[in-house]
């Protein structure tokens, strides 16, 4: 599990995910004060950690990291809304950017785990292929 470079790619956008619980969003806003944020940090962590851990099953891993990308992504969107809505003030950390790293790392844990699976199914199917002419 750990020798593939998409489980690194989950491990780090769920360590990003969950560092925004205990970083601020701006000034001294947290993410978990206000709670439709909350939720969807909860949400989001789950999903990667279910991705995780779901390493037999490569087509529900990649359902669950490619639904986790877009969950994430629409945590950016509200949150690039929220600061054009308040402009420059109060001014946001870097860390309202970890969604849009931890969206670029699912959809490349997503390609990599669809590649295994591709090469999976087309090796079994040369190992059926052969099966059937002896």
């Amino acid at each position: 599990m750990w020798q593939r470079v998409q489980t690194l790619y989950l491990a780090i956008s769920t360590a990003l995910i969950a560092a925004l619980f205990f970083c601020n969003k701006a000034g001294d806003i947290s993410y978990v004060s206000y709670w439709p944020y909350l939720v969807l940090l909860i949400v989001i962590t789950l999903l990667n950690v279910l991705a995780l851990t779901t390493w037999r099953f490569r087509v529900f891993q990649v359902r669950t990291t490619v639904l986790s990308a877009i969950i994430t992504f629409a945590l950016q969107s509200w949150l690039i809304v929220d600061f054009v809505i308040t402009g420059n003030d109060p001014l946001f950390h870097l860390t309202a950017l970890f969604p849009t790293v931890a969206v670029i790392l699912d959809i490349l844990a997503a390609r990599g785990i669809w590649a295994d699976e591709l090469m999976v199914r087309s090796s079994s199917r040369l190992r059926s292929s052969k099966r059937k002419k002896h």
